[in-house]
């Protein structure tokens, strides 16, 4: 079915853009990944750019939530205007960013923002404003990259703005324009870059950023105008060629050996302080970029010193969100030796949990982690990506939180079309998730082990203790800011000041109904005194009851609390 064109490029416009830059990019995901030879043939730049828009799409799907609940600064047809959109846009794509073609992605977008903001209440643009806004888009990328090097999605974005330079009309020619200039320049990477030549493919991200101009092209037109250049055309002597089907894996033994590690955190510092971060990891590694700005930047580098890298971000600011993933193509200080595939194990456990100290007791248990920062929650794309990273033909799968659920389920059933047996068990708390992990045993059947693993979750109750961020009503009543709250299986059950007071009242009321085992999870803002506390209270009050703590880290909640 056609898209329902856009005439200008509104709140709404951006809004249809990233949707269909978001289900472009998953059709074309693993085409992209398959042709990913430059900077490191790591098979992952569809993904990442896939992952980077989807965390742009959910920051616009917010504003327009956020609006439609507590109003604020409308456009014109009473929604959120177009510098709120853009703005939601680019900050997503910014925090979400994967990979070195994500991050210049995110800055791409960021260019775009900082011209369409600064036209200030305008509740739209059109061709012109679409123009510029292409132009500052190609310059800060490029300025964002330590080493530009051409026949990139630099100089694909680049040829796009010079293509909309020269076109005349709404934003639906700008747009076709610059598709059709970003194309020819795709068609044309193999001769500028080496790598691409041997291999007999196209740049991967200059083929992200042509699918993601073909969505802006369908959000103006209501029509996609057609496929993006074959992936595997190498253009010799002025004609196309089949790439040879063997031409990728030469290409990654006849590149020199890079840095080992790929390194990228979210970073909250100062210009200057930036500034002298970029000069001391371009001394690290290479492929550099760092975007972002107003204190907030993505930071994206290849070391073979990952433990530098962050230190240096140490230094600069306060870096957070690190990711730091060994390349799979060997050891960068060895020789070009080829390693056998590694072998599947039968059975894993994936779950996603909200601190680092769980994230450790997790780990030490057998699972593979995806650490969910506290108002950060995974995406689906990273799920899939955690269960592929276990490397295991069954999965169990435990999102230990109820508002991951469909998010999960979505991620389950696209790993489940790879030929992965995954299993969901709806965990609604990580103290459920350490209950299902505690009576896990690999050589069951698959799925009389996922039963066991369900009910003992099932019999776990949880609760929480955590601050109130602003007043609102609650099923215990009404909460002031700075209030204590306790919840219980996801309810607010009590309201206080004093967090072991709360505490001690929420255990109280969960051991009313039995209970074996209690599970402490103690947060970085919570004093051990509160742990310790309830301790003393259960051996004085619940005899036959036992009490295991664990430190959670930077979690979100003050304490979680599990009871069997």
């Amino acid at each position: 079915m056609a898209q329902v064109p856009q005439r200008f490029f509104d709140a709404l416009a951006v809004r249809t853009w990233c949707g269909l830059s978001l289900r472009a990019l998953g059709r074309a995901r693993e085409e992209i990944d398959a042709i990913n030879v430059y900077p490191v043939a790591d098979g992952d730049t569809g993904t990442n750019l896939y992952l980077t828009v989807e965390s742009a799409v959910a920051a616009v799907e917010a504003v327009f939530a956020a609006y439609e609940v507590d109003g604020g600064t409308r456009g014109a047809d009473g929604g959120p205007s177009l510098a709120d959109a853009v703005g939601a846009m680019a900050h997503g794509a910014l925090i979400g960013a994967r990979g070195n073609s994500g991050t210049i992605l995110a800055q791409l977008l960021r260019g775009m923002a900082q011209v369409l903001t600064a036209r200030g209440d305008s509740a739209h643009t059109g061709g012109p404003g679409l123009r510029l806004a292409l132009r500052h888009a190609a310059t800060s990328a490029r300025q964002a990259v330590a080493h530009p090097v051409e026949g990139t999605v630099l100089t694909v974005a680049s040829a796009a703005a010079d293509a909309a330079d020269g076109a005349e009309g709404d934003c639906a020619e700008v747009a076709r324009a610059a598709y059709e200039g970003a194309r020819a320049a795709l068609v044309a990477t193999p001769g500028q870059l080496p790598a691409l030549e041997r291999a007999g493919v196209v740049d991967a991200g200059g083929h992200g950023l042509v699918t993601v101009l073909a969505a802006l092209v369908e959000t103006f037109t209501g029509r996609s105008p057609g496929p993006v250049a074959p992936p595997h055309a190498r253009v010799e002597h002025g004609r196309e060629e089949a790439a040879d089907a063997t031409a990728a894996e030469e290409c990654a033994t006849q590149e020199e050996d890079g840095p080992a590690f790929e390194v990228i955190y979210l970073l909250e510092a100062e210009d200057a302080a930036v500034a002298r971060l970029r000069q001391r990891l371009d001394a690290l590694g290479d492929s550099l970029v760092v975007v972002g700005g107003d204190g907030l930047w993505n930071v994206h580098v290849h070391v073979d010193d990952a433990g530098a890298a962050v230190e240096a971000g140490v230094e600069a600011g306060r870096p957070y969100r690190i990711r730091i993933t060994h390349f799979g193509h060997g050891d960068a200080h060895t020789a070009k030796a080829e390693r056998p595939p590694r072998e599947r194990t039968q059975r894993a456990v994936v779950a996603v949990v909200p601190g680092e100290g769980l994230a450790e007791l997790y780990t030490g248990a057998g699972a593979t982690t995806l650490l969910a920062r506290p108002g950060e929650p995974p995406a689906s794309g990273e799920l899939v990506q955690a269960v592929r990273r276990a490397h295991a033909r069954e999965v169990v799968l435990l999102p230990n939180d109820t508002d991951l659920r469909d998010t999960a389920a979505a991620a389950a059933e696209q790993a489940r079309t790879e030929g992965i047996r995954v299993a969901l068990i709806p965990t609604r708390s990580a103290v459920q998730g350490i209950a299902a992990l505690a009576v896990h045993e690999p050589e069951r059947r698959f799925d009389e082990d996922v039963v066991a693993m369900t009910s003992a979750a099932g019999a776990t109750r949880h609760a929480e203790v955590t601050v109130a961020e602003r007043q609102s009503w609650t099923t215990a009543g009404i909460c002031q800011a700075g209030d204590v709250l306790g919840l219980i299986d996801g309810d607010v059950a009590v309201i206080g000041a004093d967090v072991s007071q709360v505490a001690a009242t929420v255990l109280d009321r969960m051991l009313s109904a039995g209970g074996e085992l209690v599970t402490l999870v103690l947060g970085d803002e919570a004093p051990q005194a509160v742990a310790d506390h309830l301790e003393a209270r259960v051996r004085e009050a619940y005899l036959a009851v036992d009490t295991v703590v664990y430190r959670g880290g930077r979690q979100g909640a003050l304490l979680l609390v599990g009871v069997e």
